[in-house]
């Protein structure tokens, strides 16, 4: 049976994430050490694990409220103003989602119009270019530089903007660069927003791991609140990647469009997730210093060791990813990661999968254990002998 003249002629055309195609070649191989997903090695804390317990023990498995528990909304609403003083009211601008993914989607979905265009710095997530072409959007991609550290500066977006731009999406601290903004740089940004009227999504699931300063919010800034709507989640900050709960904070008219769509297409968060996010807002902030500290000792092995071996890597301020510099070794992206793979059993990621700009790079994830990374290392290096 023919199924194309049935299927979504748009997603047809969209190509299968980089990502999980080295994941997917990893699980067919034996021996292989993987660098290359995003999950923290840290299981969700006890304390965390044991309020979803409690809640299925006491039979509490029924729907929440579309937004989210109001608890819940409430104690995002006092960690955002307590850790990035972003004030959002808990009763209309805040929507709890499936993952930070979800509230990607919705967002996207919500603000963009047939025409749309949606400017996009790269190297980036892979999701923010499909979801966009899935709307009816068109993306404007603009290459950031890791001469500039991969920060997006007011030039390049100037350059970028045309009559039909309408939604900046931001993401730093940066997948897969590790690159962060200062607020130095997103106040340049602003003024170049502002002009052209743009909405910003600012995707910062990354924002409790920033090894230098603290994590400034655009939203924060001023005249920026009214144009933005922040994405994050719990997945990185607490590890809790496998609950699958998020959150989008804006304002109110946005995400009251937002928790429409979600109202219909997902209903609810899961409630389970929900209870222990509680308990991680509440009590967590050890918990996020400790995986934080771990995270940082590991990326100053890493950087390290990648500098050491002749692989040009910029410092990594934020996430838990570093972009190493393989032009030297003459291999494109794809070919370095694959001959890596195969002769070696270490996975990677090509660069290029983060957009074309990303060639000549390749993205190491360091959320890994120590022993995990330097018997990887090792064998890079190895590799590297043997070119």
């Amino acid at each position: 049976m023919d199924y194309s003249k049935y299927l979504n002629n748009t997603i047809r055309s969209v190509k299968p994430s980089g990502i999980r195609r080295f994941f997917d070649i990893v699980n067919e191989m034996d021996d292989v050490i993987s660098l290359s997903i995003g999950e923290p090695d840290f299981r969700t804390p006890w304390h965390v694990r044991k309020a979803g317990i409690d809640s299925l023990e006491n039979g509490k498995t029924w729907y929440t409220p579309n937004r989210g528990f109001k608890t819940l909304c409430s104690e995002i609403s006092t960690f955002v103003k307590r850790k990035y003083d972003l004030d959002y009211s808990a009763d209309s601008e805040i929507l709890v989602t499936v993952g930070g993914s979800e509230a990607l989607d919705v967002a996207i979905r919500c603000l963009v119009n047939p025409g749309d265009e949606v400017l996009v710095h790269q190297p980036s997530f892979v999701c923010y270019e499909p979801l966009t072409s899935m709307s009816g959007g068109s993306t404007v991609v603009i290459d950031t530089k890791a001469t500039n550290n991969f920060r997006l500066t007011a030039q390049e977006l100037e350059a970028a903007i045309t009559e039909k731009s309408k939604v900046l999406i931001l993401s730093y601290p940066n997948n897969p660069t590790g690159a962060i903004m200062e607020k130095k740089d997103l106040e340049a940004l602003c003024d170049v927003i502002i002009k052209h009227d743009l909405i910003v999504i600012s995707d910062e699931i990354y924002s409790e791991l920033t090894y230098k300063g603290n994590h400034v919010s655009i939203a924060s800034l001023p005249m920026m609140r009214e144009r933005t709507i922040v994405i994050n989640g719990f997945s990185k900050a607490f590890a809790m990647t496998g609950w699958r709960l998020g959150y989008a904070m804006g304002p109110k008219e946005i995400i009251g469009m937002m928790t429409k769509l979600h109202q219909y297409c997902i209903m609810s968060a899961p409630t389970v997730a929900q209870y222990a996010a509680i308990e991680a807002l509440r009590n967590g902030d050890k918990d996020i210093e400790q995986m934080r500290n771990e995270y940082d000792m590991r990326r100053r092995f890493v950087v390290g060791s990648f500098n050491a071996m002749g692989l040009d890597c910029f410092e990594p301020c934020g996430a838990f990813y570093c972009f190493p510099c393989i032009k030297s070794t003459g291999l494109s992206s794809e070919e370095f990661c694959t001959r890596l793979l195969h002769s070696k059993h270490v996975a990677i990621v090509p660069g290029d999968a983060f957009g074309d700009c990303g060639e000549g790079f390749v993205r190491v994830s360091y959320s890994y254990s120590l022993k995990h990374l330097t018997e990887a290392i090792g064998r890079i290096k190895e590799f590297l002998q043997e070119l």
